[in-house]
């Protein structure tokens, strides 16, 4: 056979980014598998399960831009729907690739497995369809440019993409793309760059301006000029103060001196949130507040003090909008005028966690006391390397994290919106695999685990460099925290951690297992774990059942009452 509509697919796919396919075999896709594996720049890396396979793709594109997970169809891609609609939630471009029955098999309507048994083909398509920015039923006659059409869309909308692959048509001949997919263009308009650079000189010249951004800086690719606007300049030498929200941690070098912090709403400490809210004028880059991330919406930004700066318009004052303006040209713009804002106040140091009390000048815990989550969480961030991949999952985890200070080169990664547990574990493979160079280090609840440990065999058989904390303090710890501190349904089957990694495949050769209890205990893990390079490293942290980081009863203590109201 000659070169086919599966090799087009897998070639564009290539161009693009993507050296690995996350997935699980089924009877609809055995064949177009045999060309992945036949490819000689993609690799395949079969998984436990789809929805395991899918949060891979998840963690594997936010590294690289785009990640591709192939399922079989209806029972295969169905279980894959939950990562799939949070990738979209969060403005991530995974290529989903389903492998579908035969076209002769669609048009007779036959009653075969995998199916609802009507002949009805396009049950599935229309869900992917909620959560997806583009579809394709792939036809012989049509399947090439389809295959563009859907991978442009993907890369535009920093979204995910279906492709409906029939076992038929992955087999039909075409010719090799004879062109490159062209870059997604600035759609900027000349008249609103002029219109907006006139605009924002009026508003924010000669004023004290502050910045908070977030994540849609990284999803649009303009990470590295929203660092140069806030960064030193001839007429800024200081550089904006600036801040993150959590969902955008680590979009900026949180090592500079005018970094603010982590901005939480209410949660805040009271110098940042001062420093957010009282602003002269305060720039938002790339903003979406959510209740997870601001304390249940207690956020208090003033419209008309705020220029606001979206992926594809910008507004100033609450009124004056002006589009076509993607997100990178608004940040060019600004960094132009930067030298006509005033200096920046002095920048206080940023407290290290997310409260409204003073810090604490308590003595550090002794060596020998029984860990806390206080204790906890800025001894995990004071061990971090430059380079780590930080995966927190969405409870204790990220919310323990969130408002400390990472090291420069630290890429951080959570799911704050879509906030399915267990995502972290899956994707924190991905994210290992898209840069073998860094080290992955994944933290995550035993809660959240107990859901996709299964991926934990795939990172051993795939040997990624990396560090898992698992937090063992039995249960849904920030479900307990917001309602039901010590109801049965918190609770969950207690599991022996230590010897999961050798049930899953690893030996001593493979994988270092430690265990910590005291504060002396963790410190001299993360010694360990920091010089182990040659193995994947398990560690099990006990705390208590009902101990929680700040930022999480600051959460709780919002989510209650909007979930209890009557």
């Amino acid at each position: 056979m000659g070169y086919v509509v599966g090799d087009y697919l897998l070639d564009r796919l290539r161009e693009l980014g993507v050296t690995d396919i996350f997935g699980v075999p089924g009877d609809f896709n055995l064949q177009f598998l045999d060309h992945v594996i036949a490819h000689p720049g993609i690799r395949w890396i079969g998984s436990a399960n789809e929805l395991n396979a899918g949060y891979a793709a998840d963690g594997y594109a936010r590294l690289r831009g785009i990640g591709a997970v192939v399922t079989t169809y209806g029972v295969g891609e169905l279980s894959a729907v939950n990562a799939i609609a949070g990738s979209y939630a969060e403005h991530v471009p995974v290529v989903h690739i389903v492998g579908v029955p035969a076209k002769d098999v669609q048009a007779g309507h036959r009653v075969i497995h995998h199916t609802l048994g009507d002949g009805d083909f396009h049950h599935f398509r229309r869900i992917a369809a909620e959560v997806t920015c583009a579809q394709a039923d792939l036809g012989a006659a049509d399947a090439c440019p389809e295959i563009d059409r859907v991978l442009n869309s993907v890369r535009v909308h920093r979204r995910p993409g279906y492709l409906m692959l029939a076992t038929d048509t992955a087999r039909v001949e075409v010719s090799p793309p004879a062109t490159p997919l062209a870059p997604p263009a600035d759609f900027s308009s000349a008249g609103a760059r002029a219109a907006f650079a006139q605009a924002a000189r009026e508003f924010l010249g000669g004023r004290r301006v502050t910045v908070l951004a977030d994540i849609f800086v990284d999803r649009v690719g303009a990470t590295d000029r929203l660092r140069s606007l806030v960064g030193p300049t001839p007429g800024q030498p200081h550089g904006l103060p600036h801040a993150t929200l959590a969902w955008g941690k680590t979009v900026v070098d949180e090592s500079a001196r005018n970094f603010l912090g982590v901005y939480t709403g209410a949660a805040s400490p009271p110098q940042l949130r001062a420093a957010v809210e009282d602003a002269d004028r305060l720039v938002t880059v790339g903003v979406q507040y959510t209740d997870s991330i601001t304390a249940g919406f207690s956020h208090r930004i003033d419209p008309h003090r705020t220029l606001d700066i979206g992926p594809e318009r910008t507004v100033i004052g609450g009124v004056d909008a002006f589009a076509p303006l993607s997100l990178t040209a608004a940040l060019e713009i600004l960094a132009e005028l930067a030298p006509e804002f005033a200096g920046p106040a002095p920048v206080p140091a940023p407290a290290a966690a997310a409260s409204d009390a003073p810090p604490a000048v308590d003595a550090p815990p002794a060596v020998d006391a029984p860990l806390t989550q206080a204790a906890l969480w800025p001894l995990v961030a004071a061990a971090l390397g430059n380079s780590n991949i930080v995966v927190a999952d969405q409870g204790s985890a990220f919310f323990g994290l969130a408002t400390l200070r990472m090291p420069t080169g630290i890429t951080f990664l959570g799911q704050p919106l879509w906030g399915s547990i267990g995502y972290a574990l899956p994707a924190a493979l991905g994210a290992g695999i898209a840069c073998p160079n860094r080290r992955a280090v994944l933290v995550i609840g035993d809660g959240a685990a107990q859901l996709s440990i299964q991926e934990l065999g795939i990172w051993i058989r795939e040997q990624v460099n990396g560090v898992i904390i698992l937090v063992d303090n039995n249960g849904y710890a920030i479900e307990r925290a917001i309602h039901g501190p010590a109801a049965p349904y918190n609770d969950i089957a207690p599991w022996r951690w230590p010897e999961l990694p050798h049930a899953f495949g690893g030996d001593a050769e493979s994988v270092l297992t430690l265990r910590a209890t005291t504060v002396g205990e963790l410190q001299h893990c993360l010694t360990v774990a920091t010089d182990e390079q040659d193995r994947l490293v398990f560690l099990q942290v006990i705390t208590g059942t009902t101990d929680y980081p700040p930022l999480v009863s600051d959460l709780a203590a919002a989510l209650t009452p909007a979930n209890t109201r009557t």
